[in-house]
């Protein structure tokens, strides 16, 4: 007779399909809302039922052995077809309701989707709304994402797409500044000035800034004398008086508003790439996903916002 398999393998080989694929148990539990220690101690125990080692462990990384690898081939096929039976679950429900995750990067997530949260919810009562932010680009079907807005085009065919606004982005500088500075007429002009300069957290580079030149888009180094590795630090740092930087039009607005920001070199301020929505292909029919893929609509209209307040500040 076949040995059933039991809830705790099952959990062990979910923990495992994860942590190979992310690369980490912090990882892997942070996709699954677990603690790193869980997710060690689900794979061990897996380990040791079957006999194997799946990983080599370092201090930095997990690396699958040569079982490690074809158990995880053979875990993700299982947990496509687990998959396929939720979504087709999901479909069969014509109401949204239960979890749904979405991921997003820092200043999108807490300047225009969580403000937003309140009112899906007066919408959907019954859905639960796990937001994630961070600029991490995550693989949607690995980690069980629902939805992700992202700056940009994944390289994934596994994705739909819709995109939702351009991402627009100029120069910014304080009224108190440019009252005591010379307020530069080109790109070229900002060597002379302070600024403050915007460094990915991922990688440690500085933000190259781009601006619109004729029909082409040049980028320069500034010479900053500020750099944080925050946008909402950045245009913090730039309303305070502290140089010149550039920011997206949906972190500045609000400046705008206020009068503590206005646009320099606006002229050349460039839409970079767009503010897209993505979900993976299996929650095509997913209620959850539908109604909150059309509630995006709602909150990046054409033009938005944040944008038509950029337009009507000189």
């Amino acid at each position: 007779m076949v040995e059933q398999i039991g809830i705790e393998r099952l959990t062990g080989i979910i923990a495992f399909a994860r942590a190979a694929s992310l690369g980490s148990y912090t990882a892997a539990a942070r996709s699954l809302a677990l603690s790193p220690s869980a997710v060690s101690k689900s794979v061990q125990r897996l380990e040791q039922y079957l006999g194997i080692s799946l990983f080599t462990r370092t201090t930095r990384s997990l690396t699958l052995t040569p079982e490690g690898r074809d158990l995880h081939e053979r875990a993700l096929r299982l947990l496509r077809e687990a998959e396929e039976i939720e979504q087709a679950a999901a479909a069969a429900r014509a109401e949204p309701a239960g979890f749904i995750k979405v991921t997003a990067p820092l200043p999108i997530g807490a300047h225009i989707i969580a403000p937003a949260l309140p009112r899906f919810r007066e919408q959907h009562p019954k859905v639960i709304i796990d937001l994630r932010l961070g600029d991490r680009f995550t693989d949607l079907v690995e980690e069980g994402i629902d939805v992700a807005i992202r700056v940009g085009e994944p390289a994934d065919s596994r994705l739909i797409a819709r995109k939702l606004a351009p991402n627009r982005i100029c120069a910014f500088a304080s009224p108190s500044y440019l009252a005591s500075r010379r307020r530069p007429e080109r790109p070229e002009d900002l060597v002379d000035h302070d600024c403050v300069n915007f460094r990915y957290q991922s990688s440690g580079q500085t933000l190259r800034w781009p601006f619109k030149v004729g029909d082409k888009v040049i980028e320069i180094v500034p010479n900053a004398v500020t750099i944080v590795d925050n946008s909402d630090a950045v245009a913090a740092v730039v309303a305070a008086g502290g140089g010149i930087g550039i920011s997206p039009t949906y972190i500045a607005a609000p400046y705008l508003r206020r009068g503590q920001l206005v646009p320099v070199l606006k002229e050349f301020a460039v839409d970079r790439s767009s503010i897209t929505a993505y979900w993976p292909e299996s929650r095509r029919g997913n209620p959850n996903v539908k109604a909150f893929v059309s509630f995006l609509g709602e909150i990046f209209p054409s033009p938005t916002a944040w944008d038509a307040v950029f337009s009507s500040v000189s």
